[in-house]
């Protein structure tokens, strides 16, 4: 494969990753909506949805891999890329 070939493949994934991140986060903040809704309060919305995010990933790929995962959200934390204005939705 030449290099530009392998550059619009490159280009394609990251389009497909990002279409799918949008889809997710769509379903996540209609689930948030919905949980708000029903009167349950943000802080147990927020801690349900990390434990289900953390028991997948674990199932899924493994302790080094949630890990991994957790290590990278506080470090958006810390450098705030959740502040309220930064969130890219």
């Amino acid at each position: 494969m030449d290099i530009a070939m392998e550059h619009g493949v490159n280009d394609i994934d990251a389009l497909v990753r990002e279409e799918k991140r949008l889809t997710a986060v769509e379903s996540h903040s209609e689930a948030w909506a919905e949980g708000l809704s029903a009167g349950i309060e943000p802080e147990i919305i927020a801690e349900a949805a990390l434990e289900t995010a953390f028991g997948e990933m674990l199932r899924a790929n493994g302790e080094t891999s949630a890990l991994a995962l957790l290590d990278r959200m506080r470090e958006k934390v810390i450098a705030g890329a959740f502040e309220p204005g930064r969130l890219r939705h």
